[in-house]
Order: structure tokens, then sequence, then C-alpha cells
């Protein structure tokens, strides 16, 4: 059970993890460096699955998605509200789904990583948070 501090800070450190993993995504210049480092990583690994060269319309769905989880993770950053946070674990569960959809249909082991810490952060952040000392000193009605 987190408290409501704590659970702002999960909140922001879950923001960050998003923004540093996910920026490289946003350009295609960037991406594709990342690719070729993650192309690399797994056949030093002799990993199985499949990391295929991008065709345009792939890097335009990859600088989507890194796009717009720059935006989220900046928003969440400023403001780290419970409620983003509870909206985060549904879209990290929802991004879990379909990474162990692609592993299941041949993708590269190295989605792994990123499926792995997927679920952490989404579990984290659906564990309950404590109602605030103020909230429980609060006067009730009768």
């Amino acid at each position: 059970m987190w408290t409501s501090m704590q659970y702002r800070r999960l909140v922001r450190g879950s923001a960050w993890y998003d923004l540093i993993v996910t920026a490289a995504f946003a350009t295609p210049w960037s991406f594709a460096a990342v690719h070729g480092v993650l192309v690399s990583i797994s056949q030093m690994l002799n990993l199985p699955g499949e990391l295929p060269a991008f065709a345009p319309v792939h890097m335009l769905m990859a600088n989507l998605l890194g796009s717009i989880v720059c935006v989220w993770a900046v928003l969440r950053i400023r403001d780290p509200q419970p409620l983003y946070g509870r909206y985060d674990a549904a879209g990290r569960f929802l991004f879990a789904a379909w990474q162990l959809y692609a592993l299941l249909h041949g993708a590269s082991a190295v989605l792994w990583v990123f499926l792995f810490f997927e679920l952490v952060w989404g579990v984290m952040q659906v564990l309950p948070v404590r109602a605030s000392s103020r909230a429980s000193l609060a006067p009730t009605s009768h």
C-alpha cells in the first residue's frame, strides 16, 4: 500500500522511465539508431525472433508511439496525479498484452525486457493508496 506522497513519486518515476526509454522513438533518425542497437543486441545474444527493418509506415507507427508517450510522460512528470497513475497502469497492461502477442507471433525476444518493465510499473501503479491523514481526520456527518 502506498501513501499518497509515495504514489505521486511512483507516477513521476514511471513517467521519467517512459521519457528516457521512449524519447528515441519520437523521430525517424533517433529510432533508426535505437533499432540498430536493438538488432545488434539481439544478434550478439543470439536471441530468437525477428526484429526486421522498418518500412516507412512501421517507422511512422514507432514515431507516433514515441511522440504520444513522451507527451504523456511530461504531463505525469509535471503533474503526477493519482488518477494519471491509474490510467497509466491500464495503458501499461494494454501495452504488455500487445507485446506478449508480438512475442508469441515471432517478435524478437529483446521485447521481453520491455514487457517485464511494463508489467512491473503497471502492477506498482494498481496497488492501493492509503487515504491521506487529512481525509481521515475530516469530520464526518451523521
